[in-house]
């Protein structure tokens, strides 16, 4: 099955020239009959079939509701599903209570005429970055090498591989410290991490909720600001403002971001800021001990993500229960027990003096030009095998992309390349809260740049 865009796929189910019916079939199975079944969890068939009925006689008779009537959409498995428990990627949680109606972004989006196909895979309550899963299996990154299973990233894993191998055009994920990014950067795909707050969180099974944001996995940054749009139960897309590169300022952080990276990742970013110089954009690279300064708060009072976490799961993680969760979640879950009232407040406390900080070295038009990632995906049965080697590896893919969610960012992961074994590479934008049109904006003019 080809892999085709929201829009592209918007041009022909508008024209005629697609049926909707049509599409929800190609598009069940090709998930039916796709060599990785780990990809995912639950198919919404009956759901999906009777959605696409409902498009096709609209756009048939003339009452479109809008562009992206008809578009298949998965989502992540935390976002609740009438009728079906919301498992966040857990057996412990399989047998739960269905839940009794959609989540709000669930409800926005099909009423927007978009097609739900079912739930993918994650990472385990969401609490990774690597996208490994012994429950349900770990989706083998489409872009390994033969003969080898490549992680797909997380903990939305199932979202980005979804995209990337063409199975539906978009997929709702989550991001708590850079679990849309991650995967869109591992998978040769686009991730909007969204500012926190900019949708409802109804119906979401959250992990840390001072840092739990949203956002889609998909083709183009077009796609994305349609599903931001109508995740936000907007009729139509806010028009972007069309940026030339030259229009554009960004700020190269010299601090946290490149340490430890792969010659590759840093060829093809400074090809990629090559680029924008010679298209005319403004960049200037700085220090920003704040992000130092993030690292250094949570090795003294501890993570948020993790106190919060602690908090959420610790009746499961010390009662029976703690059997059948995967080990490395509860130990690492567990280390949320030694974070103290003190600890959590101050926490928050120089959060917000962070954030005040970084904003006042940011002129008001720049955006922060980074990579997403400092490597490309690792090969899966090493982390498998080696605990030590997991925790190595999930802090170092994380840290990037968790001081945009410290630092109440939002931010766009683009594709801007391959290693030599073809394996992706991701450049990312960022922007403090509430400049999402901005991000979206700039990121499209970036992609043009760079297509």
């Amino acid at each position: 099955m080809p892999a085709r865009s929201i829009a592209q796929l918007s041009v022909l189910l508008q024209s005629g020239s697609l049926d909707p019916v049509d599409l929800v079939e190609e598009t069940l199975a090709g998930i039916a009959g796709h060599a990785d079944q780990t990809i995912f969890t639950t198919v919404t068939a009956a759901r999906a079939r009777a959605e696409a009925e409902a498009a096709r006689k609209r756009l048939r008779g003339g009452r479109s509701r809008g562009t992206l009537d008809g578009i298949p959409v998965a989502w992540k498995d935390l976002f609740d599903l009438e009728g079906l428990p919301t498992t966040a990627g857990s057996r412990v949680l399989r047998d739960g209570v269905p839940a009794t109606k959609d989540a709000a972004v669930v409800h926005a989006l099909t009423d927007a005429g978009m097609v739900n196909v079912g739930r993918v895979n994650m990472s385990e309550f969401a609490f990774s970055g690597l996208g490994i899963n012994p429950h349900y299996g770990t989706p083998r990154n489409p872009a390994s090498p033969a003969g080898e299973h490549r992680i797909p990233g997380g903990s939305s894993s199932g979202s980005g591989v979804a995209v990337a191998a063409g199975l539906v055009p978009v997929s709702i994920g989550t991001d708590t410290g850079g679990s849309v990014r991650i995967p869109a950067a591992f998978n040769g795909v686009v991730g909007y991490k969204a500012t926190r707050g900019r949708y409802s969180m109804e119906g979401v099974f959250p992990l840390a909720k001072s840092l739990d944001s949203l956002g889609p996995l998909c083709r183009t940054v077009q796609d994305a600001a349609w599903i931001d749009a109508a995740m936000r139960g907007l009729p139509a897309a806010e028009v972007l403002p069309r940026f030339d590169p030259a229009d554009l300022s960004f700020v190269i952080p010299e601090t946290v971001v490149f340490d430890g990276a792969e010659a590759a990742v840093i060829s093809a970013f400074e090809a990629t800021v090559e680029h924008l110089v010679r298209a005319g954009a403004r960049i200037r690279r700085a220090a920003f001990p704040e992000f130092s300064a993030i690292f250094d708060l949570m090795a003294k009072h501890g993570a948020l993500v993790t106190a919060e976490a602690y908090v959420l799961h610790r009746a499961r993680i010390t009662g029976p229960e703690a059997a059948g969760i995967d080990p490395r979640v509860v130990k690492r879950t567990l280390l949320g027990e030694k974070i103290t009232l003190f600890d959590y407040v101050e926490t928050l406390a120089a959060r917000e003096r962070l954030i005040a900080d970084f904003e006042a070295r940011l002129g008001a038009t720049e955006l922060v030009l980074s990579p997403t990632l400092p490597h490309v995906a690792p090969v899966l049965q090493p982390l498998v095998d080696d605990e030590d080697l997991f925790f190595q590896m999930n802090g170092k893919t994380l840290r990037n992309t968790l001081i945009g969610n410290f630092l109440d960012w939002c931010g766009v992961s683009l594709p801007c390349g391959t290693d030599t074994n073809g394996l992706p590479l991701g450049i990312l934008v960022s922007c403090p809260r509430g400049r999402d049109i901005d991000v979206l904006a700039a990121s499209g003019a970036l992609e043009t740049l760079l297509s």
